[in-house]
């Protein structure tokens, strides 16, 4: 089954994510800046009317680059998100050379035994080749890569994914979100992409102003198992 992905801003979206029948929501505070870190008290809000996983934003200022006492300050919050009932958490960064810094995610992840997803900064990252195999060398338990392939969105990088799903290995990390839209989903699919996340898409109006609509998350999740399901049966006809 893949896995679907929602963001919420707090526990009213987290029961409306579950409600449709998202596996998972990244939490975040505020949508400003593309997602920045929320309190851990609204992991333990959401932990206490959902029971999918909840993984909040690791993010504290724009941009992605960080600094000695921010990882500190982070350190104490993924604890803190832990102990408010979180399963993991988002979290990404990069160097001055705008590559994927495998010194401070070894800091911050290394040894921590926290599930987490590494987040779009890889689609800023200059050398893309560069940072895919960068992707292999992440420390700690990294399950997905959160990414549309380009800054621009899943329209613009669409044919990257597609080209980087080749890579077995890559294929089972990828998260396709950021601008994702219905007709994208069977390509990610036949290409071995079998994660998807969500924003604006399950709100009404895709307004960040209304909560996450169950009925929106429902029915992302049918085309995402319908086209599931329709591939391993192209797969198995095959194989016969």
């Amino acid at each position: 089954m893949a896995l679907l992905e929602v963001i919420a801003l707090h526990a009213g979206d987290a029961r409306g994510a579950e409600q449709g029948g998202a596996d998972r929501i990244e939490l975040v505070g505020t949508m400003d800046d593309d997602g920045l870190s929320p309190e851990p008290d609204l992991v333990e809000k959401a932990r206490l009317i959902t029971s999918i996983q909840i993984r909040p934003m690791l993010r504290l200022r724009a941009g992605f680059s960080t600094d000695g006492g921010e990882i500190t300050r982070m350190k104490g919050l993924a604890s803190a998100y832990m102990d408010a009932g979180a399963d993991g958490v988002v979290v990404g960064f990069l160097n001055g050379a705008n590559q994927i810094d495998l010194g401070v995610m070894a800091e911050l992840m290394g040894e921590s035994g926290v599930p987490y997803t590494f987040h779009r900064a890889i689609d800023h990252c200059l050398d893309q080749r560069r940072a895919w195999q960068a992707v292999k060398e992440l420390p700690g338990e990294v399950t997905n890569v959160l990414t549309a392939g380009s800054v621009r969105g899943v329209e613009h990088g669409l044919n990257d994914l597609v080209a980087v799903a080749r890579d077995p290995q890559l294929a089972s990390l990828i998260m396709a979100g950021g601008g994702l839209r219905p007709e994208h989903v069977p390509w990610l699919v036949r290409a071995g992409v079998r994660a998807f996340h969500i924003g604006s898409p399950a709100r009404p109006g895709g307004s960040w102003k209304a909560y996450v609509d169950a009925e929106l998350v429902a029915s992302w999740r049918e085309l995402i198992d319908d086209e599931t399901t329709r591939e391993r049966e192209r797969v198995q006809r095959a194989d016969a």
